[in-house]
């Protein structure tokens, strides 16, 4: 729409003193840490070394475009906030920055040669932190004078830094409680991160006990005789990615086990049971190194990528590679949903999980005490940087900790402390207080957790208000109502609409606001029903079909002007009718990785819930009131017609569905805390009921400005005259083409929504799509 960015304004409350940064190495790492301080609207400088006289800056500049090839930037143009440069002429730029995060390559002497250059020119109190994933803090400054210490820091992230959450902390008693609080809320706010306070060992937390259970998996895999399949099958049981062990060690590369493995080993003492599962000296490994297998980069590895995207596997026992045998989690002792019975099965693969998860839960509970202050930072280490459903510890309650320490013990193996004290505690969590247990056996409020409002907490608090199979209601306290969707994807149910109806009458009489918001990691809501849709046009019942558009619309509007404000905090997937609900509201609080969008045309309808009324209201709205309505009818069409979601809350604001009003959070966790703040601020500020909007239209000729270049371009684009006959609907209900009046109600515009939708469901090419949609999950271009 060719707006300025609108970024996050989670920058601006929570004052981690952050205004600038800089970066100084610009691989995948670096850049892509770049890049999330620039996704958050911080300027930042990415330094790397000096490239030739011609282009001086070349190495960071190529960072750069690798984070726009790589999708590392939430919008193209958030690449404009960082200024490329080089560690010979730019280094002094460094004296205006208040984050410093140094992601060169791991050799000590490069890294100590950069602080001592960097010590003279960094401005007092500005955090220095290095990204070193292998070498301790204590050798990182151990020839660096007190002051320049008690800056630095280890800010362990993990690739790539847009997507994975997890950044891990070590400090210092020499760093002082003010600097290591801001880096921490610079992490959560700024970057989006989930801290985990770490101790400075090597590997930390999650590449110690990562690399741990990777050797055990594989090597524990290849003494049995399993089939990498089958391995990878029992690991994805116990809930770890659907990579498997073997898929995630072709992912980090079978070239870097002699480094990432061999260093660890180096580093740790001969007690550690590591070097039980000594995996560089594999024979296995060792000969896909030799001969060029080196994982996913290679498209040859543990797995092997044909042309025709097909996939051979590696035979263990004989090093040669056979087509990939489909595995079925049926198949396996409790069928993949029961872990105890797979655990108890005394066939093969019922052993391998047993010898993995086992030697996996003591060596976590060995090694806690020296690796983290609590069990909760271990487990919270595991789930995010090896996207683990659940670490360790939590993963042992799961299976009965007297049962573990009963079948340790007829395995000749004696349960460690840390085990033994968990198994005396009744849990390593304390289901009643939410407390975590240390790994000096006390009990600990759970690392990871912020200090924000979270929904979870006001759900073990208080009482549910009223609610169905579809949603319920909540008090969040201070005079604000939620409303939270728990159907599958939070899908708009009629059970959820009389969920919202019962809601927005109990708010009126006793609520000041109403947010509208879930824990759901993935959807805030998937849209309508389509089952419910789609049973009713299959029956070729119009007038239940007109009903429940008639009810939506109803709602949605009677929502936009309740006497209280009502604010939407909005995450992952938000389509259809879960966009057109977020339309509706007040205020919109999004994450960062919002992906909203309007895609009925991708089943051959347009949206009939007031997306495109409050579409065109909003482009009304950016362009102003004095803006040709065909400008504003374009923005809409555009966007409707794609049918694509956003890529990000900066891509939603882009499409024109957030307004500058509505505020954008880095981090998942902070939005129901944020939502609420931006219900009580909306409630506290002399709220009134909004007045009544009107569509300004551009009539027949807007109609035709929107689909001669569609006419013209039909061909080149693909559109089919399906397509095309959908542009013309779409078209016409966006500028009110044969209305005789310019201006109308919303009302007005509903209606012209709701009969377009009736037209083109009861069209055999519509029902078409339809049925392609919900058989391949595919859209159709018929």
């Amino acid at each position: 729409m060719n707006q300025p960015l609108h970024f996050p304004s989670a920058v601006e409350f929570p004052k981690a003193g952050i205004k600038r940064a800089a970066v100084i190495g610009a691989g995948s790492m670096g850049s892509g840490i770049a890049a999330q301080f620039a996704n958050a609207g911080i300027l930042v400088d990415l330094l790397d070394i000096r490239g030739e006289a011609s282009s001086p800056n070349a190495p960071a500049e190529a960072g750069i475009a690798r984070q726009l090839r790589a999708n590392g930037f939430m919008h193209p143009d958030a690449a404009k906030l960082v200024r490329p440069g080089n560690i010979d002429d730019d280094l002094q730029r460094l004296s205006e920055v208040d984050w410093i995060v140094e992601a060169v390559i791991e050799k000590l002497d490069i890294k100590r040669d950069l602080y001592r250059r960097i010590a003279s020119i960094k401005k007092a109190g500005a955090i220095l932190s290095s990204n070193t994933s292998t070498i301790p803090r204590a050798d990182l400054i151990a020839e660096l004078d007190s002051s320049f210490a008690g800056e630095f820091l280890i800010t362990h992230f993990f690739n790539p830094p847009r997507i994975m959450r997890l950044v891990e902390i070590v400090s210092s008693p020499e760093n002082s409680p003010e600097l290591v609080a801001r880096a921490k809320t610079g992490s959560e706010w700024i970057l989006g991160k989930t801290v985990v306070d770490c101790h400075d060992t090597p590997g930390f937390i999650a590449n110690r006990i990562g690399c741990y259970w990777l050797a055990v998996a594989a090597l524990e895999a290849k003494s049995l005789g399993l089939t990498i399949e089958e391995a990878d099958m029992v690991m994805a049981a116990l809930g770890v990615p659907r990579t498997g062990a073997f898929g995630l060690l072709d992912l980090i590369g079978i070239d870097l086990i002699p480094h990432v493995w061999g260093s660890l080993m180096t580093a740790l003492p001969a007690s550690d049971d590591i070097h039980t599962y000594d995996l560089p000296s594999d024979r296995t490994v060792q000969g896909m190194i030799a001969a060029g297998q080196l994982g996913r980069k290679a498209k040859s590895g543990f797995y092997r990528v044909n042309a025709d995207k097909s996939r051979d596997v590696l035979d263990l026992s004989s090093g040669l590679y056979r087509t990939e045998q489909r595995v079925d989690m049926a198949a396996l002792p409790g069928k993949g949903k029961d872990l105890s019975a797979l655990l108890q099965s005394e066939d093969r693969l019922g052993v391998y999980a047993w010898r993995v998860l086992s030697r996996l839960i003591v060596y976590a509970a060995e090694v806690g005490p020296e690796v983290a202050n609590d069990v909760a930072a271990i487990d919270t280490a595991m789930e995010l940087g090896y996207a683990w459903r659940e670490g360790p510890f939590k993963l042992a309650e799961r299976c009965g900790l007297e049962n573990i320490v009963e079948r340790l013990k007829q395995d000749g193996i004696g349960a460690p402390p840390l085990l033994t004290s968990a198994t005396q505690a009744g849990g390593f969590y304390d289901k009643a207080t939410g407390l975590a247990l240390r790994t000096d056996g006390t009990r600990a409020q759970a690392s990871g957790k912020s200090d924000v409002l979270t929904l979870s907490a006001v759900k073990r608090k208080r009482p549910r208000i009223m609610g169905n199979e579809g949603a319920s209601l909540w008090d969040a306290g201070d005079g604000i109502a939620c409303l939270e969707s728990h159907t599958k994807m939070n899908s708009l149910t009629p059970a959820v609409f009389d969920a919202l109806e019962q809601s927005l009458a109990k708010c009126a009489s006793d609520f000041r606001a109403l947010v509208i918001v879930n824990d759901d990691q993935r959807a805030f809501s998937a849209g309508a029903d389509l089952s419910y849709f789609v049973d009713l046009v299959r029956k070729e019942d119009w007038s239940g079909l007109s009903a429940f558009l008639v009810r939506g619309q109803q709602l949605f509007l009677q929502m936009k002007y309740a006497p209280f404000p009502v604010v939407a905090g909005v995450a992952g997937l938000t389509l259809g009718g879960g966009c057109e609900l977020m339309l509706h509201c007040d205020g919109i609080v999004a994450h960062a990785e919002l992906a909203a969008g309007l895609p009925e045309t991708k089943v051959g309808i347009v949206p009939g819930w007031g997306g495109c009324t409050q579409l065109l209201l909003r482009a009304q709205e950016r362009l102003g009131n004095e803006a040709d309505p065909a400008a504003t009818s374009q923005l809409a069409f555009d966007t409707i017609l794609a049918g694509h979601p956003s890529s990000s809350a900066l891509d939603a604001w882009d499409k024109g569905l957030l307004r500058s009003q509505d505020e954008i959070v880095m981090n998942r966790a902070h939005l129901f805390d944020v939502t609420v703040q931006r219900a009580a601020s909306l409630a506290s500020s002399g709220y009134s009921i909004p007045q009544r909007a009107r569509v300004v239209l551009a009539g027949s000729d807007g109609k035709q400005a929107l689909m001669g270049p569609a006419e013209k371009r039909k061909e080149e684009l693909g559109l089919s005259a399906t397509d095309m006959r959908l542009a013309e609907t779409l078209a016409s209900v966006l500028t009110g083409a044969g209305l005789s009046k310019n201006e109308v109600s919303e009302e007005d515009m509903m209606a012209l929504e709701r009969d377009a939708v009736i037209a083109l469901a009861k069209m055999p090419e519509t029902r078409e799509r339809i049925e392609h949609m919900l058989s391949t999950g595919k859209p159709l271009r018929n």
